[in-house]
């Protein structure tokens, strides 16, 4: 990637030559036919590598015209990167193991490390980072060992639509190994479509040795016949999940028509807020503001968290989270006036 360096920039040169002294043909002794000089970020610092190029001598031989490069190159960086390994790897880590954002990966970068990556960049290097854990991941030998000691395999299939209108992506996973074997968005669910898919998992399991004891979805129709098909033999069960909210449906439609009527109960915030700091502007300029002011601001922004929580599943749902909470502030604003009527002077 195109970056202008700094003309102050101190690098550290890295020289690498060609691994091979003769030509693998003529075994004449190599000649360095030019240089080819790559800048690049590290952890450490820029390091500037010199890659010195070979070739063979003699016009006649037939290697001639291939030019051979260091190999070491390849373990600092790739071609036409600005980055090194370590930095990749720090990167990948960072993005998907502890879950930082693209500004919290720009900003500690350049502050810890004084290296300048743009949005873009960064966002090229994390999707080159995804295609090589999911190539790993897909590496025969790999996943042979992985599942030597399994007796058997799970898998399970599912639909993920990250936007609505956009390519849903299928995924197909292992359990028992807790693995995502592979994913591919198709534009439709047809049952051709999903049943390549499940194919393709057959051949993975024929692949590996290892029989199949149970296929798990959403039994969506698409699902039920391509199983059926490419597993005539094999159970295929409900997801636990995709089951409980099935189950719980009719509860949380009555959870949101309650959610309905507790927001149409509970209002007025806006107002008591508009009026407290009207009554604060004034008092801005002469004496402090008095703290009931503040006790005020804070319980309607407790109420307001309160009516906008819409997070939950069936065993939690959000409108009884809701009444729960707002049972909390009721008693709270209850013991604050049973306090300030018992506490209050006489004859005041």
């Amino acid at each position: 990637m195109r970056y202008r360096w700094p003309a102050d920039t101190p690098f550290t040169r890295r020289v690498l030559t060609v691994e091979q002294d003769a030509c693998a043909l003529c075994q004449r002794a190599l000649h360095v036919c030019d240089h080819r000089f790559h800048r690049i970020f590290t952890l450490e610092g820029p390091v500037e590598i010199v890659a010195k190029l070979a070739r063979c001598p003699d016009p006649a031989c037939p290697a001639h015209h291939r030019t051979l490069r260091p190999l070491a190159e390849a373990q600092l960086t790739l071609p036409w990167w600005l980055i090194g390994w370590d930095v990749f790897c720090w990167l990948g880590h960072r993005r998907f193991a502890r879950h930082w954002s693209v500004p919290q990966l720009q900003a500690e970068l350049r502050d810890s490390y004084r290296i300048p990556l743009s949005d873009d960049a960064l966002t090229f290097y994390l999707r080159r980072y995804q295609a090589m854990v999911a190539a790993r991941h897909q590496d025969a030998a790999l996943l042979a060992e992985a599942y030597r000691e399994a007796e058997s395999l799970v898998l399970t299939i599912d639909g993920l639509q990250p936007e609505k209108g956009h390519e849903t992506l299928y995924v197909v996973r292992e359990l028992r190994g807790k693995r995502v074997w592979f994913a591919q968005a198709l534009l439709s669910s047809a049952a051709d479509e999903v049943r390549a898919l499940v194919a393709k998992a057959r051949q993975w399991a024929k692949q590996l040795g290892k029989p199949v004891a149970l296929w798990m979805s959403d039994k969506q129709g698409a699902f039920v016949k391509a199983v059926a098909a490419e597993f005539p033999r094999v159970p295929h069960r409900y997801c636990q999940n995709h089951f409980l909210r099935d189950v719980a449906k009719p509860v949380l439609e009555a959870d949101s028509r309650a959610k309905v009527q507790m927001r149409k109960k509970v209002r007025g915030l806006r107002a008591i807020e508009q009026e407290v700091l009207a009554q604060q502007r004034p008092a801005a300029e002469g004496p402090a503001a008095p703290p009931a002011a503040d006790v005020v601001l804070d319980y309607c922004a407790a109420v307001r968290g309160i009516l906008n929580d819409d997070q939950g599943g069936p065993l939690t749902p959000p409108g009884l989270r809701m009444a729960e909470a707002l049972a909390e502030v009721r008693g709270s604003l209850q013991r604050n006036l049973e306090a300030q009527k018992g506490g209050a002077p006489r004859g005041s």
